[in-house]
Parts: structure tokens; C-alpha cells; sequence
């Protein structure tokens, strides 16, 4: 059972990374981003909002990475509380798997090295975030370690399901090494909340729902 659900998984996931790069490459409106072959992909707005987590922004300042918005996201930088904030569109949504469009860069502004993370999935079954990479490969690079809140609106023809307050993390040592290959750095470890995260998603309600 395990196993058959981790298929379905990263079915869900990989399928709505191609419905968010066929949205983010034609820039397409959201009533079209479930134009594909999966029946239970359904056209969805929302919001995924990530926000750097406590101390996160200075360690990274100090090693020269910086974090920014790929379009249509979106970036805002506050130095008062040393935070970033990324805000991303839902565009689409399969079981549990939410696809956003645009995504997010990390950057060594010494060395100019680069590591994208594409038009994110968030699965809030599975509790990880995927980014479709530079090489065309689907990865899972964050774990949602907690919830702080969820909460369920429907009016009978739409359903909105908010998440607020989610923990994110780099999923694993391995991830991380990663990382701090690709950007030549050592600033990035599993061992600490990288983010905080809010999601919002509003999609057509169906029966049995």
C-alpha cells in the first residue's frame, strides 16, 4: 500500500510539473493550465507563500547566497527583519499535489553559480516540495516538517483548503550536499527550518470531494 502510494505520489507530482511548464513556457491563464492527459487534474488558483525562517537570510547573506523570484513569482526583501518572501500562483492541483508557476533561484553572487527551482509542487500528503531542475529532471528538494494550521472552505461549487505556519526544510544531508555543490558554499543543512509557508489553493469542488 505504501509503495502503490508513493507511485501515485510522484505520478501526481511529475504530471503537474508538465502542466507548470507548459503554463510558465506559453504563459497560458489558469483556465488552461489542466489541459492534459490526467482526468484528475483540475485548474486551481492560490497563493504559495515562502518566507525565509529566523536567522536563515544574514547565514545566507554571509556566504554570498542570495534567494529571487522567477516570473511570475514573486520577491519581497524586508531588511528590517531580515527576511525574503517568495510568492508563487497556484495554477493547478492533482489529489494533494499542488503546481505553482514561476519558481525560485538561489545564486552565489561571488562565483555567479545558480541552482532553480521550477515551477514548485507542494504534495501536502506526502509533505515535500519537488522543482522541476535545469536538467529537466523532477526532484524532491524540501520536506514540509509541520503544519501549523489547516482549514477547509467550500461553498458547494469551489473548495478552498489553507495551510498556514508549514515548517520547510531541505529534505535531506544528501539534498543539501547538493546544494552546496551546485553553489559552492556550505550554508545549507537539513538540520534547520529553511522557511516558513502558507498555501492557499481554490479549485472546483466534485462529488465525494
Amino acid at each position: 500500500m505504501m509503495a502503490l502510494r508513493n507511485l501515485q505520489t510522484r505520478t501526481a507530482i511529475g504530471a503537474l510539473a508538465v502542466t507548470g511548464a507548459l503554463f510558465l513556457s506559453a504563459s497560458i491563464g489558469t483556465s488552461a493550465a489542466a489541459d492534459y492527459d490526467n482526468p484528475s487534474t483540475k485548474s486551481a488558483t492560490g497563493t504559495f507563500v515562502l518566507k525565509t525562517g529566523p536567522g536563515i537570510q544574514p547565514a545566507w547573506d554571509a556566504e554570498d547566497i542570495t534567494i529571487s523570484a522567477i516570473s511570475p513569482g514573486s520577491l519581497t526583501t524586508l531588511t528590517s527583519t531580515a527576511t525574503s518572501t517568495i510568492y508563487l500562483p497556484v495554477v493547478a492541483k492533482t489529489g494533494t499535489a499542488n503546481a505553482t508557476a514561476g519558481g525560485f533561484k538561489f545564486t552565489n553572487t561571488a562565483t555567479r553559480e545558480t541552482f532553480r527551482c521550477l515551477i514548485p509542487t507542494v504534495d501536502t500528503r506526502a509533505r515535500v516540495i519537488d522543482c522541476l531542475l535545469d536538467s529537466g529532471y523532477n526532484s524532491t528538494i524540501f520536506s514540509i516538517e509541520s503544519f501549523g494550521d489547516k482549514s477547509f472552505l467550500s461553498n458547494g461549487t469551489y473548495r478552498t483548503s489553507i495551510f498556514t505556519e508549514m515548517k520547510i526544510a531541505v529534505i535531506s544531508s544528501e539534498m543539501a550536499a547538493v546544494l552546496n555543490k551546485a553553489l559552492s558554499t556550505n550554508v545549507f543543512t537539513d538540520s534547520v527550518t529553511v522557511a516558513n509557508a502558507n498555501l492557499t489553493v481554490t479549485r472546483p469542488s466534485t462529488s465525494g470531494s
